[in-house]
């Protein structure tokens, strides 16, 4: 039987020889060394494009590197992980870098195995966003390969940390609820088997912010919080818990726009009106937020500016720097349909 002819797979010599440069020169554009010009980057470039030229990752690893990095998300329902994509994107793009995106999952046991299967694939960083590890697991991958963590607020001096300022962002909805006149304000939060210490997660930050501006408003006794997850259905579920209550919250500040689209489901199931009979709040300002029919008030936290900042960092420390960085998010709030003054009666 004939074989099928194969194309033969173009070679940085061929690039080089079309590009008239030196193969050194060539190898200097790809890694995006020090010390090219402009005209014969633009060159080399043009050739590699013509030519259909892709580096062998094998081979690049030999060499030291394999221009990839990988992207451990927990997983990939949260609409807010695509904005951070989406900002990590656009820094990669033109340097030469491709992200490998890889699900972490709910365990320990198997975000570790995700993780283990990008050192192996030898990716030149990693970015962790919301990691369930403690900080001597994420130390001890850092030893290995450079390392970003991103939605952690933990201090170490060998990965670099890009995280919110999750009690401003709490506060400042916890605070426009109350200057609307609402009191029964219950709060949704989120619950993880995370080995870090409980005031380096998220959740908790926001969840004692909740509290602290209800005590600090003489609100007490007030407050209300169901513990169940940061997805559809955990803020589905937070929300019948406490709409049960009697009297029932007049507002539901859930922790993530994503509980929060399940918390509108229930109030809808419930028969009652989001903003007439019951506001609702998110956290994170997510493109669906925005759609005129959800109409939710949320916490904005530049999910885009905080993948960019990672894909920076990530970048940095895979040239060279060793120094620790911490890059925090100033939030602000969007105020939407999905908030407003309490019904009438309700008001105490």
């Amino acid at each position: 039987m004939a074989a099928h002819n194969r194309r033969r797979r173009v070679t940085i010599a061929d690039v080089a020889g079309h590009a008239q440069v030196s193969v050194t020169a060539v190898s200097k554009v790809i890694r995006n060394a020090y010390g090219v010009s402009p005209a014969m980057k633009d060159r080399v470039k043009a050739s590699i494009e013509e030519l259909g030229y892709r580096p062998q990752a094998a081979a690049r690893g030999m060499r030291g590197r394999t221009f990839t990095v990988g992207l451990m998300l927990p997983h990939i329902r949260n609409p807010f992980f695509a904005d951070i994509l989406d900002g990590l994107m656009e820094q990669l793009a033109d340097t030469g870098y491709q992200a490998i995106m890889i699900q972490g999952g709910v365990t320990r046991k198997v975000e570790k195995q995700a993780v283990d299967a990008l050192v192996d694939r030898q990716v030149d960083g990693i970015i962790m966003v919301a990691p369930l590890a403690g900080r001597a697991r994420l130390e001890e991958v850092a030893q290995e390969v450079p390392t970003v963590v991103l939605a952690r607020h933990e201090r170490s001096a060998l990965y670099d940390s890009v995280f919110d300022e999750d009690d401003i962002g709490a506060e400042l909805v916890v605070r426009h609820l109350i200057d609307l006149g609402h009191r029964r304000i219950a709060h949704i939060t989120h619950q993880d088997n995370s080995n870090a210490r409980p005031a380096d997660l998220l959740h908790v930050i926001r969840a004692e912010a909740y509290e602290r501006v209800m005590r600090e408003h003489g609100l007490d006794d007030e407050i209300a919080i169901a513990k169940t997850y940061y997805h559809e259905q955990g803020g589905y579920d937070g929300a019948r818990q406490l709409l049960s209550r009697s009297p029932r919250p007049t507002a539901i500040f859930a922790g993530a726009d994503q509980a929060a689209f399940g918390a509108l489901a229930a109030v809808h199931e419930a028969g009652l009106s989001v903003p007439r009979d019951l506001s609702v709040a998110g956290y994170d300002n997510t493109q669906l937020a925005a759609l005129p029919n959800i109409a939710l008030t949320s916490v904005n936290q530049d999910g885009a500016v905080m993948g960019g900042t990672a894909g920076r960092l990530l970048l940095e420390r895979i040239q060279g720097r060793t120094s620790a960085v911490r890059f925090s998010v100033t939030p602000s709030l969007v105020i939407r349909g999905s908030t407003a003054p309490p019904g009438r009666g309700e008001a105490q």
